[in-house]
């Protein structure tokens, strides 16, 4: 009889591990609290808008195209892949903006209209991020991180130099490009992993590979269509899932099979996997004995930043905004120190604007402009609501 394995979480890692497992042979059952699949990747529909409530970049192709590959499929089986072009614009200032353009020749091109001469030094950025992607991806992303010895080999041993581990991605940048503006574009992509450049190894340049080179794309219908590729192919693999139940207690009775407690009833395990937060799954539902961290383990640590999103249908159509838009306005540097290092309510902050109407006119009725508005925010910080109706007032 096969294994039974209790999978807790719909959002992408969940449903990549139930897939897998079914794969392998075992019995896989996923169980998601919200009554859609995706888990931060869900969808917001009213009043024929529909809104991707978690991400909204579509970053390294590859992976994706790997994951369904591993079955025999292709994204193609499941959802129409288009590259944005321009891959997304930056706004420094009034009538100020970059419009940052897909393929690396073209980039090429801005940047040495920008700093004459940095276009060599683009190269050989990119060179660099690109050995850095490939081994990272290669060597770091496809191991299990459950002991330092796993990285105990003398070919990433020997390369560790090369990846650049023991400096900054900002001195990097600052070490071949001198114009504020390339600066900021070749410093963002960091912000995503959840620290400044300034305390991020420049090995993270892999970022910029990723989105200059590999390119920005997005899922015709929005990236929900990737969270119903891979739900229908958990389906067609055999997981059942299991919508509207959260799991609130995972025990093992006696020594006896594990049981998984949801606010339906329970399930026996053979193997749970917990796809949801890590701190939530182990101070939550885990009982004391079992827990392999503290709570005063979990006080201690850095936290990765919040944020305060806004889905706002308009009834008309916007000019002068792309697909993907970046606001940098006002003093990044200050806005990244108040998110990451010191946080504190943000004194000018930097913020997202996602239109994909502007690309996919299925996400909004016609007329209309389907808006995603992103502000990054420190983790310890309270929304006020004066600030939120001063948002909605301007």
């Amino acid at each position: 009889m096969a294994k039974k394995v209790i999978v807790i979480g719909s959002g992408f890692s969940g449903l990549a591990t139930a897939s897998c497992l079914a794969q392998g042979g075992f019995d896989v059952t996923v169980l998601e609290k919200n009554d859609a699949p995706g888990g931060r990747a869900r969808k917001f529909e009213a009043e024929g808008f529909t809104f991707d409530m978690g991400p909204s970049w579509y970053w390294m192709p590859d992976v994706f195209e790997d994951y369904f590959n591993r079955f025999g499929k292709k994204t193609a089986d499941y959802y129409d892949l288009v590259r944005l072009d321009p891959s997304y614009r930056i706004f420094f200032g009034k009538k100020d903006e970059m419009n940052v353009p897909a393929g690396v020749e073209a980039l090429c091109q801005m940047f040495e209209q920008v700093e004459p001469g940095s276009s060599k030094k683009l190269r050989n950025f990119l060179s660099e991020a690109k050995y850095k992607y490939e081994v990272g991806m290669g060597e770091f992303v496809r191991k299990p991180s459950l002991s330092l010895w796993e990285f105990a080999d003398l070919r990433i041993l020997a390369s560790m130099f090369r990846l650049q581990m023991f400096s900054s991605l900002s001195s990097h940048v600052r070490s071949l490009f001198t114009n504020k503006k390339l600066i900021e574009l070749l410093e963002f992509p960091v912000l995503f992993l959840g620290a400044t450049p300034e305390n991020t190894p420049a090995m993270y340049s892999l970022m910029n590979y990723a989105d200059m080179a590999l390119g920005t794309w997005y899922p015709m219908g929005g990236m929900t269509k990737i969270i119903e590729g891979m739900v229908s192919l958990a389906m067609e693999l055999g997981v059942k899932i299991r919508l509207g139940e959260e799991v609130k207690q995972i025990y093992a009775p006696n020594g006896h099979a594990t049981k998984v407690v949801t606010t339906k009833g329970q399930y026996a395990a053979d193997v749970v996997v917990g796809g949801a937060d890590y701190h939530h799954v182990e101070q939550n539902l885990l009982d004391e004995p079992q827990r392999q961290y503290t709570k005063k383990y979990w006080d201690k640590r850095v936290m990765a930043p919040s944020s305060l999103l806004f889905y706002l249908g308009v009834n008309k159509r916007l000019k002068g905004l792309l697909h993907h838009n970046l606001f940098f306005d006002k003093n990044f540097k200050q806005h990244a120190v108040e998110i990451y290092e010191s946080p504190a309510w943000p004194t000018n902050p930097l913020f997202y604007v996602c239109a994909p109407s502007v690309t996919d006119a299925s996400v909004a009725p016609e007329g209309c402009e389907n808006l995603f508005v992103l502000i990054p925010w420190p983790p310890t910080c309270k929304i006020q609501r004066s600030f939120v109706r001063n948002i909605s007032i301007s």
